[in-house]
């Protein structure tokens, strides 16, 4: 029986990796990637006829970038873009992210993208005109420890927000939980929220935690959005990119989305493998509908250095297609004694995400809330 294969259209996009071993190694582990992201099986299974090796991926750059770290561009056929994270995800990084000694570094879009990609909704500028922010960086405060009521939450949240931050989401770990569920949290911390923005008359927004299947967090969403939460906060390494892509798109919700990391290190933990931070925590929460993406700062005890910090931030605002710029933060016990220095690195489009240390000022949360905001207020002219 005759085989052939569907005509493709000659677009290509591509993607960068950093190979590591040998020149010889690092050649043959490009040539092999070429048929692992594609078909996964020799080329000579092709029909032969004068396209067929099209719809391979081609190595298009090999350079040396050290004596044992190569870089590598490949291009693929841009009908394996696809409409889905889980199909792109696959073309990028499928079934090499199962080997040693290669990271994925990079990908391009295809201009214009593909139907169903409008990427965030809101992004920096519309996260600006919801918390009339128009220029310094934005303060985030978290609710938390785990294991405390609605209504404690809900204190904890009033003070938050007469203490002068834009943001305040509940903690990944909070979940529908039998000591503090979904409905009662969101409830009773969106009207503290809105209490305290009667008082003070700002703007700040309340980011409940959304996790679980589709259906349910579909559901968790609706009733947010009904309760008067200004935003949400969900975790692509839990849920899938897909479903933050989902909620995005999602015209009956239609709110600014913060991307947690949880679950996600282990892409990155490794300098010469797995996902490089530039792309896992800027391009695919960007790409997915994301509209702040959290992840810890370096100078901590996370393998995260501030090179991939400033190169996630170039992700996050550097042109892209028709995506918008979205906002990276400064996360991970957060003080005021870093605020010069993030502010340094990051300029005034980030989001800082305030530490525990708040819970141990002595003049209490609100008080500490307003010295941060002064610090970077300060700190940003």
């Amino acid at each position: 029986m005759s085989q052939s294969l569907v005509s493709l259209t000659g677009h290509r996009f591509t993607v960068e990796y950093l190979l590591r071993g040998t020149e010889a190694q690092a050649r043959r582990a490009a040539e092999l990637l070429c048929l692992d992201q594609t078909i996964e099986a020799p080329a000579d299974i092709l029909p032969s006829t004068p396209n067929s090796t099209d719809i391979l991926g081609r190595i298009e750059i090999f350079t040396i970038k050290q004596t044992d770290r190569f870089r590598l561009t490949v291009s693929y056929p841009v009908e394996l873009f696809g409409s889905t994270c889980a199909q792109l995800l696959h073309t990028l990084f499928g079934t090499t992210s199962m080997k040693r000694g290669i990271r994925l570094t990079e990908f391009d879009l295809p201009d214009p993208l593909p139907d169903g990609w409008p990427g965030p909704r809101f992004g920096r500028t519309g996260m600006r005109v919801l918390t009339d922010v128009p220029q310094r960086p934005l303060i985030c405060a978290v609710l938390k420890p785990l294991g405390l009521s609605p209504q404690a939450l809900a204190d904890l949240a009033l003070q938050f927000a007469l203490g002068g931050v834009d943001v305040i989401k509940d903690d990944q770990g909070l979940a529908d939980h039998p000591f503090c569920p979904f409905a009662e949290r969101i409830e009773r911390c969106a009207e503290a929220v809105a209490r305290a923005n009667h008082e003070t008359g700002r703007r700040c927004l309340y980011a409940p935690h959304v996790t679980g299947p589709w259906e349910l967090l579909h559901a968790q969403c609706l009733l947010a959005k009904q309760a008067g939460a200004g935003g949400l906060l969900t975790c692509p390494g839990l849920t899938g990119y897909d479903t933050l892509h989902k909620i995005a798109c999602d015209d009956a919700i239609a709110l600014p989305i913060m991307s947690h990391p949880a679950m996600l290190g282990s892409y990155y933990v490794s300098p010469d493998s797995g996902i490089a931070p530039s792309v896992l925590f800027g391009q695919l929460p960007r790409l997915a509908g994301a509209d702040v993406t959290i992840f810890p700062i370096y100078g901590l005890e996370f393998p995260i250095s501030r090179e991939d910090c400033e190169a996630i931030a170039v992700s996050c605002g550097r042109s892209w297609g028709s995506l918008k710029p979205i906002f990276p933060t400064a996360a991970g016990r957060m003080g005021v004694e870093r605020v010069k220095e993030m502010v340094e690195v990051y300029g005034p489009d980030v989001v800082f995400v305030l530490g525990s240390h708040v819970r141990r000022y002595p003049e209490g949360f609100a008080r500490a809330c307003r010295q941060f905001v002064a610090e970077v207020e300060r700190c940003t002219g």
